[in-house]
């Protein structure tokens, strides 16, 4: 018996090096891109409310701008309950009352890199006081610390809560490509977008709410945020494939996984991410989505709009790239008995493994999936007759 196996010719050694070389520069800007958000980070513009006496509030605030040049976003309210109310809506991080009873109030939700600077200033407080108090030979008052919107002993370190955040990013990449990949007909993925992003956003809430504590506030409203925040991802992620087709699918993915993601603030507070990484990072799924989430577990109060509006945005552009994108049809992966040809045919699943199906009934396969979503454009030119890999 004669050996009819073809040896496969070996890769050229110039390739070689281009690949291993390729692939060591991907690792470097991967590393960078989650490492240099964290390890450049440092607190600036942190709001804080101020209130007591105008000599004591005009006094420490010169001295909060002179220690601690631009940590802290100062704001004068007229009274504690004034405070408290800016910590429950989000509009302060924290505050400092001053007066008989001073003390200093923290929304431990925020995180605990702002809680440690907070309890740095009550530190510094009581050491003022108790020098004019010594100097005048008076007893120093006790500067009081208060947490005013403090975690929930599931997640006393609020790790929980920047865990979600990867489930939320991950998952909407992996939706968006297995849709991009087996899914044929613009209304057919948008269906299966809809459809997964609602039970995901129900997945993540029992698990993260209901099984682990994480999550706190209206349920429905979790539901909501997090399938929004898996819609948006996955709808870029479809669009982009239906815009430029195959490539879309690693642009979107590559622009939440690096971009958007280390920005996101789920790590530590956006005021700390360098330059206005932070303000930009809220402009993209995974910052928005952190931050909605935030709100609806600890913030009640607080206005959301933003996020909610920024979410929808994101899903909603994907909806017109996947409408209005020329490969909007186009089947990336072919599997056998997942198309309306193939179920029309009974014995085509049976015969995918041995025969391949040639142009024409590729062709055929893609006019019927054209034809059950509505009138689409006519192929360009250069549109291949067959689109896909065969796949048993």
């Amino acid at each position: 018996m004669s050996d009819t196996s073809v040896q496969t010719p070996h890769t050229r050694w110039p390739r070689v090096f281009v690949l291993a070389f390729a692939a060591a520069a991907i690792v470097g800007i991967i590393l960078l891109a989650f490492t240099w958000p964290g390890l450049n980070a440092s607190p600036k513009d942190i709001p804080v409310a101020i209130t007591g006496p105008d000599a004591q509030v005009q006094q420490v605030t010169k001295a909060l701008g002179e220690n601690a040049d631009g940590v802290f976003e100062v704001t004068t309210v007229a009274s504690r309950d004034e405070a408290v109310k800016s910590i429950q809506s989000r509009d302060a991080y924290g505050a400092i009352i001053l007066g008989a009873q001073p003390e200093v109030l923290d929304g431990g939700a925020n995180g605990a890199a702002i809680t440690q600077i907070l309890k740095g200033v009550s530190q510094q407080l009581q050491g003022q006081l108790s020098k004019a108090a010594g100097a005048a030979h008076q007893a120093a008052p006790q500067v009081e610390f208060t947490d005013i919107v403090p975690l929930v002993e599931a997640d006393a370190n609020g790790a929980g809560l920047a865990l979600a955040s990867f489930p939320l990013a991950m998952g909407g990449m992996l939706g968006g490509i297995l849709v991009s990949l087996v899914v044929v007909g613009n209304r057919r993925r948008l269906t299966t977008l809809l459809v997964y992003a609602l039970l995901g956003g129900v997945v993540i809430t029992v698990f993260m709410q209901g099984m682990y504590g994480v999550l706190q506030g209206n349920a429905l409203l979790n539901v909501l945020a997090a399938g929004l925040a898996l819609l948006g991802t996955s709808s870029l992620i479809v669009g982009l494939n239906a815009l430029i087709g195959t490539p879309g699918i690693p642009v979107g993915a590559l622009l939440t996984m690096l971009v958007a993601n280390p920005i996101s603030g789920a790590n530590v507070p956006s005021q700390f991410l360098p330059g206005p990484s932070g303000v930009i990072g809220q402009w993209f799924v995974p910052g928005a989505s952190t931050s909605l989430l935030k709100d609806i577990s600890y913030f009640p109060a607080a206005n959301s709009t933003f996020f909610w509006l920024v979410l929808a945005g994101w899903a909603l552009l994907g909806v017109v790239f996947t409408l209005a994108g020329h490969f909007r049809n186009q089947e990336v992966v072919h599997v056998a008995g997942s198309t309306e040809a193939d179920a029309a045919t009974p014995d085509a699943g049976k015969h995918a493994k041995d025969v391949a199906p040639d142009a024409t009934t590729a062709t055929a396969a893609t006019a019927v999936a054209r034809s059950a979503d509505g009138p689409a454009d006519a192929p360009a030119p250069h549109e291949p007759e067959s689109t896909g890999k065969h796949l048993a």
